[in-house]
Order: C-alpha cells, then structure tokens, then sequence
C-alpha cells in the first residue's frame, strides 16, 4: 500500500501542520516495530486505534503478542498500563473499584479500580457476565465510571483493547452486538513468518527477549498523553473527499441488504472508516485519503460488526468472506 509517488504528491500540497505529525507516526511505527517481530499491520491498526481516540478487539492464539503490543503502546506514550483477567466470576466493582469506610478518617474514601488508567488490556474479555459488560460498556462509551450514583471521569486517552481467543468457546459470553460496536477495529494477529519465529527464537538464545526490547528500545516515552491529544486534533487536517466518504457510506450500507447478513454494520462503523482512514493515511505519510485506505480497514472495521444468517454459518461462510465479497460489489470512485 506504500506509495512514494503518493506521498512526493502529497508533500508539495499538504498543510504545514502536518509535517511534524508525519514524523512523529514514524517514529511511533519504528519504535513499535523494534519490541514486536513481524505482525506490521496489528502494529498499523493499534496506531490507528490510539489516534483515533477508539477502543480495539484483538483475537489471536495465545502466544503471538497481543498483551506485549497493548503494553509497547502504553509505554511509547507515557500512559498508565492495567490488565484485568476477565473470568466469569469477575464483578462490576472489580474493575470499577469501590468506597471503603477508612476508620481512621470516619469517612469513606474511593479505592479506584483497574478502569482508572490510560491503557487497560481487557483479557479474555467474552468471559465476563453481563453486569460486568455493563460496567465496561460505560467506560468505553462515556469514559467515565459510575460507583454508587457518583460519577468520575477516565482520562480523555482511556483506550480498551479486549482480547478473545478464537479457538475456546467453553465457558465464555457472546459479547452483545452494541457492546462489539462500541470497538472500533477488531485486529487479527497471526502466527508470525518462519523468519520471523527464527528471529525471536535467536533473541532468546542471545538473552535478548522482546519483553527486555520492551525496556531498552523504548527507555523513554516518544510522546506525552498531551502530544497525543495535539496530534489527534492534527489529523483532521488530513482530506476525506467527498467521494471517498461516499465510498466508504456506500461499502457499510452494502452490508445490510447482502443475502447471507441478518444484522449489518451500523452508522459508528462509517464514523470508523472516516477516523481511521485519515490516520492511515498520515501514517502513510499522505495528506489525504484514498479509496485503498478504505479498503484496508473494511475486515477490522465490519467483521465484528456483522451477524451472518444462521443458514450461511452452518455452511461455514465467514464474515471476512462476505466483506470481501461486499467490498468488491462496491464501485471505487476515480
């Protein structure tokens, strides 16, 4: 997808503010990439997610670095990591925190829970009960938490990234519809590349293994949670035409008339494309958006979002393929 004539193009006519901004996503990108081996596109779409101020599903075989990646993340912008292990017995207050009667002060002082951080990596997240799914959902939505009708606010970065394990069903929750819409991208990382498992296994033998990456290569912050709000409000100088939101509304709305969906993506998932899309593409080092961009983030953006026909799952039909097919039915504007 990297196109230099593209970004030669982009650079003769882009706005000053954005100069700056290029070069900070490339250093995020590099320092990333110098802690986790392979997996570039996961490394794309968690940038994608921080700078668009959403939230993210990441499934994957345990082993592959869905924990070491939420953890980069936190590290390359100064924010406060929390990872909860979601289990069926986990309770709202668990994660919420509650009020303890201090019987020194006579008064009842507010012990916050994991919900009060910049990073909170929500584990096996479809194993949690509905009462605790609730109190998530709030914190995702409103980013704020509500402990005894008294309401407190989550920092402005509070970004959730939930993993689900793809292969163990037994003793989980489906995660309800509005719930998986409140994430913006579900990110697939997969086995890495031979040479790529070959490099992490030498790592080990050198004593070099990536959670000690994690501390070497990333010794201080490359962005404060500040920069970050700065460069958030700095991407939407990046252009959308007007064709190519029309592309993206057209692609969403395929969804629901296709023969195999019985729910399609609703209107958070457009919103989905118009915010990702701009930071992909500054992350491509281009001043505006293409239909490629768009096309890049239709399985992260629709597959959680569509709920197939019982009569297409049995047939073994998946999400990603009826999204390739929609995506295809769809004309690119020129």
């Amino acid at each position: 997808m990297h196109n230099d004539n593209l970004i030669d193009e982009a650079a003769s006519d882009r706005p000053a503010i954005l100069d700056p901004i290029f070069g900070e996503l490339a250093t995020l990108r590099a320092a990333m990439a110098q802690v986790i081996l392979g997996q570039r596109a996961a490394i794309d779409l968690a940038l994608v997610t921080l700078l668009s101020g959403g939230h993210a599903l990441l499934e994957g075989v345990p082993g592959v670095g869905k924990t070491l990646l939420v953890k980069t993340l936190a590290r390359c912008v100064s924010g406060d990591f929390q990872r909860v292990q979601f289990t069926p017995d986990l309770m709202p207050a668990d994660i919420t925190g509650t009020n303890v009667f201090d019987l020194r002060s006579q008064e009842f002082r507010l012990v916050r829970g994991p919900l009060f951080t910049h990073f909170l990596l929500a584990d096996e997240i479809n194993r949690a009960p509905a009462k605790t799914q609730s109190a998530l959902l709030e914190a995702m939505q409103e980013r704020q938490v509500t402990i005894d009708r008294v309401t407190h606010p989550l920092p402005v970065t509070f970004a959730v990234f939930a993993t689900q394990n793809p292969i163990e069903h037994q003793g989980t929750y489906p995660l309800p519809e509005a719930q998986q819409d409140r994430f913006l991208f579900k990110i697939k990382i997969d086995y890495p590349s031979a040479g790529e498992e070959r490099d992490l296994a030498l790592s080990l033998v050198r004593g070099d293994p990536p959670e000690a990456r994690l501390v070497q290569a990333i010794a201080q912050p490359v962005i404060t949670p500040e920069r970050l709000l700065a460069l958030r409000r700095g991407l939407e100088s990046v252009e959308v035409q007007a064709a190519t939101a029309e592309y993206a509304v057209a692609i969403v709305r395929e969804t629901r008339t296709h023969p195999a969906v019985q729910v399609g993506a609703g209107p958070r998932a457009t919103q989905a494309f118009i915010l990702g899309s701009r930071v992909l593409a500054a992350i491509e080092g281009r001043a505006f958006v293409i239909p490629e961009d768009i096309k890049a983030l239709a399985l992260p953006v629709l597959e959680h979002r569509c709920l197939l026909r019982p009569e297409f799952e049995l047939e073994r039909i998946s999400a990603a393929e009826i999204i390739q097919a929609v995506v295809a039915k769809v004309e690119v504007p020129r």
